[in-house]
């Protein structure tokens, strides 16, 4: 901040402070020259309005907010570039919170990173804390059972995109994961893109209602470079299995159509600026400990 604009608010929280108690002051008690029985002169349907003055315990107590409003801005910042005495700031007593919990979990999440993923999931105090981090930092997306939104994978089933291996698991966590798939009518052609989504609906054993599954077929083979020409999917890529009805942003056969028309982006975004290495080891015993086996 500058100096000038940080003059300009010290001038202007200078000037209300004082100004309250110069006002508490000079109203404390207002005498109405030639009215002797004690009212304003002001009358209405026979209600008299009386001059008294505040209750001495209220005035008193506005001046204490008034002097309690100076001792705190000498002491914490709230005068433009002026810190205070304590130089307290909410980034350092953050800090100090981070730092007093990492020495007292610290020594329970060493001792649980020594133990192998598929045995820590089965240790029930191990899972409970991977489930409370879990529960601060990924239920936005995945929800709190675990079981995602449309766009968000469900990681209580079987279906991975990226594999449910224990070190799958925390290579997703730890780095991320980005997934495109790519528009594809200028591709296939704007009239071929039904008849793409209604072949990918038969893989899954459904009938379509809309398109020509055997001419999807054929425009088919431009999307099994990803996919794999059993439509059962790639793990390097991220690109989903077709053949198991499971499905990422829906499986209706507008919403297929929708997606292979215009494409879709996902980004799981990396967790080790936020987690640590450690913390990052219990999520992941949590996340293999509900997921389908």
């Amino acid at each position: 901040m500058s100096d000038f604009w940080s003059w300009y608010i010290i001038v202007i929280v200078a000037i209300n402070i004082l100004g309250c108690g110069a006002l508490l002051y000079y109203t404390r008690d207002i005498d109405h020259e030639g009215e002797d029985d004690g009212t304003t002169g002001h009358e209405y349907d026979g209600i008299r309005e009386y001059n008294n003055p505040l209750p001495r315990w209220w005035l008193y107590m506005f001046y204490i907010t008034i002097i309690f409003s100076i001792v705190y801005l000498a002491l914490y910042p709230g005068l433009g570039n002026f810190k205070g005495y304590l130089g307290w700031t909410s980034a350092g007593q953050h800090q100090e919170e981070v730092d007093a919990a990492t020495a007292e979990y610290a020594p329970i999440f060493a001792k649980y990173a020594k133990v192998a993923i598929p045995e820590l999931a089965k240790d029930e105090k191990a899972v409970g804390m991977g489930q409370r981090i879990f529960a601060s930092t990924c239920i936005a997306c995945h929800g709190s059972d675990g079981r995602g939104a449309p766009g968000y994978p469900n990681l209580t089933d079987g279906d991975w995109l990226y594999g449910s291996s224990d070190a799958e698991i925390k290579q997703s966590i730890t780095a991320g994961r980005t997934g495109m798939m790519p528009p594809h009518e200028a591709m296939i052609g704007k009239d071929s893109v039904v008849d793409v989504a209604a072949y990918v609906v038969s893989l899954s054993g459904r009938t379509a209602s809309m398109g020509d599954p055997e001419a999807g077929k054929a425009k088919f083979m431009i999307c099994s470079a990803c996919h794999g020409m059993d439509a059962k999917g790639n793990k390097l890529l991220g690109a989903p299995n077709l053949t198991d009805n499971v499905w990422l942003y829906g499986g209706s056969e507008g919403i297929i159509a929708d997606t292979i028309r215009n494409g879709r982006t996902g980004v799981m975004p990396g967790h080790s600026d936020i987690l640590s290495a450690e913390q990052i080891h219990l999520v992941t015993a949590y996340i293999y400990s509900i997921s389908e086996r």
